[in-house]
C-alpha cells in the first residue's frame, strides 16, 4: 500500500490546473467548493492507488520506499518496475520530500531479478526487460533530491543494480551485496556493468562480476561500494538521522551539489568546472541570501 501526506494534493491540483489537458472554463472556475473538493478525491484515485510491490511512508522531510516482497526476497519482476516508475512520477511532485530512503522488507534488501519470470523470456524480451530496468534507475539516479539505499540484507543482482543507482549506500553488517549473474549464464542487466566500475574501479569490478562473487558488508565498505555500516536493529534508525541532517540543509543547495556531482563526474573536469561555477552562482538568489544572513545573524537559517 502507498500511504502519502494529505499535504500533496495542493500540489496535484495546481499541477492539473495549470496542465494543458485541464484548462478550466470560466464557468468551473467559479464553481462552488464542492466540485473543488471533487476535483481532488479524483486526483487521489487518479494518483494514489494500492501498490502490491513498495509502501511509501513520509516523517518531515524524509520519505522512505520499502520494497515489500519478502516472500519473494523482494525480487524484481514487471509488477514492481510498474509501481515503481508511477511513484517516481508521482514523487516529481510532491516539493516536501527533501531526502527519500530505499530499503527492503524482511532479510533482504533485494535479492535480483524474478529469475521464475525471467526464464520464459526470449531475445527481444529480455532486451525490454533490461532497458525496463536500465530506465526506471536512470530515473532515480537522476532525481533532484538524494536517494539513500538503506542495505537491510541481501543485495544481489538487481538488488545491488538498485544500490548502486542511489546516491550512496550505508549497509546492516549483515548485509551481503554481489552480482552473481554469470553464474546463471547471463550479465547484470539493469546497468552493473557501468556503475560498479565506477563506484570501485575497473579491477574489481571485473572480479566481482567475472566472478559473482558474494561479498559481505565489512568488503563492501572496505571497496568502497558502501559508505557507512550499522547492526541491524539500528540501521534504519541510523539512516533516518543522516537523512534527517541533510534535509536541514539548505534544500535548493543540496539538490545543486548532487547535480554538480552527477554531472561533473560524467564529463571532464574542465566542464565540470563550469558546471559547479554555474550551480554556485545561482544560489546568490536562493538558499544562498538566507544562509550567509542567517549565519551573521548568528541563527538557524528559514530555508523556502
Amino acid at each position: 500500500m502507498l500511504c502519502f501526506n494529505s499535504s500533496i494534493f495542493p500540489y496535484l491540483a495546481y499541477y492539473f490546473l495549470k496542465s494543458s489537458c485541464f484548462k478550466l472554463s470560466s464557468s468551473f472556475k467559479n464553481t462552488r467548493f464542492k466540485k473543488k473538493k471533487l476535483l481532488f478525491v479524483n486526483l487521489e484515485n487518479l494518483f494514489f492507488m494500492e501498490y502490491s510491490t513498495i509502501k511509501f511512508e513520509q516523517f518531515g522531510g524524509v520519505g522512505i520506499l520499502t520494497i515489500t516482497r519478502p516472500e519473494a526476497l523482494n525480487a524484481l519482476n514487471n509488477q514492481f518496475f510498474s509501481d515503481f516508475n508511477k511513484f517516481l512520477q508521482s514523487l516529481q511532485l510532491k516539493n516536501d520530500i527533501l531526502v527519500l530512503i530505499i530499503t527492503g522488507e524482511g532479510k533482504a534488501f533485494v535479492a535480483g531479478a524474478d529469475i521464475a519470470e525471467m526464464q520464459k523470456m526470449n531475445v527481444p524480451e529480455g532486451y525490454d526487460f533490461s532497458k525496463k530496468g536500465q530506465d526506471a534507475f536512470g530515473a532515480l539516479e537522476n532525481l533532484e533530491i538524494p536517494v539513500i539505499a538503506a542495505v537491510n540484507g541481501f543485495a544481489l543482482g538487481g538488488g545491488c543494480e538498485l544500490a548502486m543507482a542511489c546516491d550512496f549506500r550505508i549497509a546492516s553488517t549483515k548485509a551481503k551485496l554481489g552480482l552473481p549473474e554469470v553464474s546463471l549464464g547471463l550479465i547484470p542487466g539493469y546497468g552493473g556493468t557501468q556503475r560498479l566500475a565506477r563506484l570501485v574501479g575497473l579491477g574489481n569490478a571485473l572480479f566481482l562480476t567475472l566472478t559473482g562473487q558474494m561479498i559481505d558488508a565489512q568488503e563492501a565498505y572496505r571497496l568502497g561500494l558502501v559508505q557507512k555500516l550499522f547492526e541491524p536493529e539500528f540501521l534504519l534508525d541510523e539512516v533516518k538521522i543522516i537523512a534527517e541532517k541533510i534535509a536541514q540543509q539548505g534544500p535548493n543547495a543540496v539538490k545543486a551539489a548532487k547535480m554538480a556531482i552527477r554531472k561533473g563526474f560524467k564529463t571532464e573536469i574542465d566542464k565540470g568546472f563550469d558546471i559547479e561555477s554555474s550551480a554556485f552562482s545561482k544560489l546568490f538568489e536562493q538558499d544562498g541570501v538566507e544562509g550567509m544572513k542567517a549565519f551573521i545573524e548568528k541563527r538557524k537559517p528559514e530555508w523556502k
